[in-house]
This record gives structure tokens, sequence and C-alpha cells, in this order.
């Protein structure tokens, strides 16, 4: 290795550390915050270790209102029922769907990506209202299943373009081959297609899960009324008021992301096994 070779990897490394610390160093800093007691965050506000770790922020956060807490574990949970249930019910429409689209010849099958994608020109707070008096009218209003009926309608045609795409990339040959077998349609679907388009099926039902996870405007609609049936969303905006310290702001902030990399480890397991399995199909 000559020498100006090692000099660019060297000023290379450097490059990503120091982009690597600028990028977690708010994440790092907001933990920091969520484990330090209020006194020795306005004693030192810029300390970024705690001193002695505290994790009464996270309780406080987290414990039922008549604890004097924020309620934010039920919040959660109600999110997690709420975000889980619309992966599953969008997932289960949206893969036939999908292959539909990728597979089956029909008039029209070229434009029907467009057209999914132009969903997406309206903006939310457009079909905000109507949605609100359409469901205060069939009674759904104030409940989770109305909202997953609702976020089922808005992530169902993205996630029919994505998987599309990930079905297009399944071999033909390779179905082919099953239907010599003498496999039908549905059973192609289920044990040579299914397997090898996981990593796509459990990115996209990740990506569901975020959206439904971080939704605020329709849950703000639909359940404000109700606290006991409140999202995430609506609990941490409650922790950003004047008089609610920094540190539980940030012990919830914190909390309501570990579902998420919950499900990230999730999904990242389920990629591993479907490309195993794509793998030893090809």
């Amino acid at each position: 290795m000559s020498g100006s070779e090692a000099v660019a990897g060297v000023v290379r490394v450097v490059v990503i550390v120091v982009i690597v610390v600028f990028a977690a160093f708010p994440l790092l800093y907001a933990i920091g915050l969520s484990l330090r007691s209020f006194a020795d965050v306005a004693a030192d506000p810029l300390a970024i270790l705690p001193g002695t770790f505290d994790l009464s922020a996270y309780s406080t956060a987290l414990r039922g209102r008549e604890e004097g807490g924020f309620d934010l574990l039920r919040f959660m949970v109600n999110s997690f029922v709420l975000s889980a249930l619309t992966t599953l019910a969008t997932l289960a429409v949206c893969v036939l769907g999908a292959y539909a689209t990728a597979r089956l010849r029909f008039r029209g099958r070229g434009a029907v990506g467009a057209l999914f994608l132009s969903v997406y020109v309206l903006p939310g707070i457009a079909l905000a209202v109507p949605l609100y008096v359409l469901f205060s009218r069939l009674g759904l209003r104030g409940s989770l299943v109305g909202l997953v009926i609702i976020y089922m309608a808005t992530t169902v045609p993205l996630a029919i373009y994505m998987l599309r795409n990930y079905f297009e990339s399944v071999p033909v040959s390779v179905e082919e081959a099953g239907a010599i077998d003498g496999a039908g349609r549905m059973q192609i679907i289920g044990r040579i297609v299914l397997p090898m388009t996981m990593p796509g099926i459990a990115a996209t039902g990740l990506y569901i899960f975020m959206i439904a996870w971080n939704e605020y405007l329709y849950a703000l609609l639909f359940l404000i009324d109700d606290r006991e049936r409140w999202t995430v969303s609506l609990g941490v905006s409650q922790l950003a008021q004047f008089d609610v310290p920094v540190t539980v702001l940030m012990a919830g902030s914190i909390a309501i992301t570990v579902p998420v990399l919950i499900g990230f480890f999730a999904a990242q397991r389920a990629m591993v096994s479907g490309l195993t399995a794509g793998a030893e199909k090809g």
C-alpha cells in the first residue's frame, strides 16, 4: 500500500467517525438527559454523561395518571395493537393485490402503479374532514377499529406499489416449474413466491408499522375525546407542555422508540431468513 493510499484510508476513517459522532450526538444527549435528575440537569444542562443514574423520569412518563404519571405505557399498548392490526390487515390485502399487478395480465395494468400513487397527491388534511364526518355517522369515531380502516386506506396503495417490485423480481421460470409439478396458483404463491419475497414483505410491514405508530393527525381527530384510547403520538404531545420537565420529555421520547427498534430487528431476521430461502430455491 502506497503512502497516498494510507493517507486516504486514514482520512476516510476520520470523516466517517466525525459524521457518526455528529449524527449520534443528539440521540446520546437525549439518552443522557433522560437518565439524569431534573436538579442535576438544572445545575449542568450541557453534561452528556449523568453523574448518577436516575430512572425516575421513565417511571413518571410510563406510569398511570392516577399515580402521578403521564400514562405513556397505556398509550404504547394502544399504539402497538393499532399498528400490529394495521400491518397484518394491510399485508393480507396487499400481498395478493401486488402479486396480481405483477403477474396477471389485464387492461390498464401499466397504469395501476401510477393510479395507486396518485392517492398521495392529496394531503392528509384534505381527507380528514370527510373521513371524520363519515366515521362519525358510522359510529366508528373514537374507536381503534376506525383508525385501522383509515390507516389501511392510506397505506395499501404504497404497500402494493412496493411489493409489486419484489414480486416482479421473482423469475417466472420458478413459478412455471411449480405449475408443471402440479401446484395451483395459491400453492405457488404460498410455497414459492412468499418465501422468496420475504425480505420485501418484512421491509414493507415494518414501514407500515412505523407509519401507524407515528401517525398524529387522524389519531388527534378520532381519539382526542377518549384519553383511554390515546396513541403514543398524542401521549408524547402532552409531554411537550411547558410545565413538564425536560427529563420526562426525553424519557418518553426514548421509550416510544423501543417497539420500533424491536420491530426492526424482527424484520431484519425475516429478511435474512427470506434471503436464505430464496438462495436455496435459486
